[in-house]
């Protein structure tokens, strides 16, 4: 098992596949999550690096968003695809990433992930809503790197 995922027992990791599900049925969007223990170098650049080796980049309405964390480094960062920049300015996203801050304070992981994924499943809603046509592109899964 990777270290990362050693932080959540697998009830957590049903709760957080779980609200990307429940967003995802009201928008086209799509929500990924990635959880490495550490890492080299920017955390910027290592989500980057994520959001493109999960080929979020390939979402049809390029609407993907990542919300990307090195626990033990105590770093995050939260990516979205062209799609979703269009609509949602950077300090939407910072806003909720100082959101997160309290939960992360506390080691309530979960609950700041949880949080997160709302937030962003409410701003893809009004900017993607469902179609009735829409797929599921990408696996809700929690991805946990080393």
């Amino acid at each position: 098992m990777a270290v990362a995922a050693s932080y959540f027992s697998e009830e957590q990791q049903m709760l957080l596949k779980n609200a990307i599900a429940r967003n995802e049925k009201h928008t086209t969007g799509e929500i990924r999550v990635y959880i490495d223990s550490t890492i080299k170098g920017d955390v910027l650049d290592r989500a980057a690096e994520i959001f493109e080796t999960l080929k979020m980049h390939e979402t049809l309405l390029h609407n993907g968003v990542l919300i990307y964390v090195a626990i033990e480094m105590r770093q995050f960062a939260i990516i979205g695809d062209s799609g979703i920049h269009q609509h949602v300015s950077q300090n939407f996203w910072e806003k909720v990433k100082s959101e997160m801050i309290p939960f992360f304070k506390r080691q309530d992981y979960t609950g700041g992930l949880l949080h997160a994924i709302d937030e962003t499943g409410k701003k893809l809603k009004i900017h993607f809503p469902v179609t009735k046509d829409d797929v599921n592109e990408l696996p809700n899964d929690v991805i946990f790197g080393e």
